[in-house]
């Protein structure tokens, strides 16, 4: 069941996403408490006033708030069945899509792309319907429509079926597989989902390597990308709004107590990830290990502050991969640990102050992604930093595109190598450090989320 609740007036601007700016929890005593999210998503478009934001229902709050009528100006909440949801985000976009782009499969058990598959196709085909009806039924004629990354890769083609008058703009958040690896897909699903965002005027990536391999995605399978303009925006970070929060109370309180359990005197390398199968904690944590086996000068000389925030925990491959990592740091520990040093401090619970308290106090900051289509991380952390941090970054990070210069870069894959990045990155003198942090931060907020989504907005109506 969707909503039948529209907004008073047809929008000129529409935004289409899985999650939206707001959950709401339903309290025991039966009352609705309503929260605001945050990233670069949220940020972004906060540049925009008067705008609808077309997004699903998550959980028994959010369908409670649509059922009552509770909502705020300019969001419109899709109540999608639960089990329809379901089988569409964890079934095919987490399980499928999100595996496909990143490159995760392990090929000779995985994929199968049996009845059960095309079981959950068929709800992904029902819950991209649900958003491209909801968009149809609010758009004014000739507005634009933003749609957002690989849960809606089928909107933009209904929705044009739709409403052929409105300028439709699809962004992909995640990088894109190449040609061979996509086409581990279906023929047919493949090719649905290509043509589903070439429905749009405007198909829109991060870097110009996930642009480029959508392009020949399309070229191979379709022959072309047909009338649709394909562009690449690089969110960058929000540098006013994070050298302010991280200055807050809150953040000093966190900083002084990871100063205790760090010691003193010592060096920190610091990750701050959600434990996700494509971040690589698992081989991060291996190369630290293999940097205390081979340069036993940083025995109780450096800390490894890793974060790793549990996500997707209702998929088993994800719990998994939340105990391996935390079995390997506590072995670590175990390995080399003294009285008076815990070589890594791993924090599992979500907590944003205790982030940036990490990124000010950063010496290295490991960013080692298997893929990413960006990885904001990358470009955070120098900008809070507040003595100057060496940045670690995989070549595989669409960040690598604009900060590869100014860091030390690792093939993901390579512990050895990784091992060998943080020996340089920790004895990287004072005045290259502060150079390369200085650049890293010029070129990670050189398109802030506002201007990123303006310059999307601008470039779709300028058709």
């Amino acid at each position: 069941m969707v909503t039948e609740h529209t907004s008073s007036s047809p929008a000129q601007v529409l935004v289409a996403s899985n999650r939206g700016p707001i959950t709401y929890t339903l309290g025991e005593d039966g009352t609705l408490d309503a929260r605001r999210g945050g990233g670069g998503l949220v940020s972004g478009l906060s540049a925009v006033d008067d705008k609808l934001w077309v997004c699903a229902a998550l959980g028994d709050g959010d369908r409670e708030a649509v059922r009552r009528g509770v909502g705020e100006p300019g969001v419109r909440m899709l109540d999608i069945d639960p089990e329809v949801h379901a089988d569409a985000y964890n079934g095919i976009a987490n399980s499928v899509l999100w595996f496909v782009h990143h490159l995760l499969y392990q090929t000779p058990v995985e994929p199968v792309f049996d009845a059960e598959f095309r079981r959950q196709w068929a709800s992904y085909e029902t819950y991209n319907r649900a958003f491209a009806e909801a968009l149809a039924q609010e758009a004014a004629e000739g507005a634009s429509v933003l749609v957002q990354d690989y849960h809606l890769a089928l909107v933009p083609g209904m929705l044009r079926a739709l409403r052929p008058d409105l300028r439709i703009g699809h962004f992909s958040h995640t990088p894109w597989a190449p040609v061979d690896y996509f086409r581990l897909l279906p023929d047919d699903i493949a090719e649905q989902l290509l043509h589903g965002i070439l429905g749009a005027d405007r198909a829109a990536f991060l870097t110009r390597r996930w642009a480029d391999a959508f392009i020949g995605c399309c070229t191979e399978i379709l022959g072309g990308t047909g009338r649709t303009r394909i562009g690449v925006h690089g969110l960058g970070a929000d540098a006013d709004f994070l050298r302010r929060r991280s200055h807050e109370a809150d953040v000093d309180e966190r900083m002084a107590a990871l100063r205790e359990q760090v010691g003193e005197d010592r060096k920190t390398i610091v990750r701050v990830d959600r434990t996700e199968l494509s971040k690589n904690i698992v081989r991060g944590l291996h190369a630290y290990r293999t940097l205390l086996e081979t340069r036993p000068e940083w025995r109780e000389r450096v800390v490894h502050i890793a974060f790793a925030y549990p996500s997707r925990q209702d998929l088993a491959v994800y719990r998994d991969y939340t105990a391996a990592v935390q079995s390997l740091a506590t072995e670590i520990n175990g390995a080399y640990g003294t009285e008076s040093w815990t070589p890594v401090v791993l924090h599992v619970k979500d907590d944003f102050a205790r982030s940036l308290a990490a990124y000010r106090l950063a010496d290295v900051a490991l960013v080692n992604p298997i893929r990413d289509g960006m990885n904001l991380v990358a470009k955070e952390v120098p900008v809070v930093s507040d003595h100057g941090c060496a940045l670690v970054l995989s070549r595989e990070a669409g960040a690598y595109e604009e900060l590869g210069e100014d860091a030390i870069v690792v093939n993901p894959y390579d512990v050895t190598g990784t091992a060998e990045a943080l020996h340089e990155a920790l004895t990287m003198s004072g005045d290259e450090r502060s150079g390369r942090t200085k650049r890293l931060s010029e070129a990670a907020t050189a398109l802030p989320p506002q201007q990123w989504f303006l310059d999307q907005l601008e470039a779709l109506r300028q058709g």
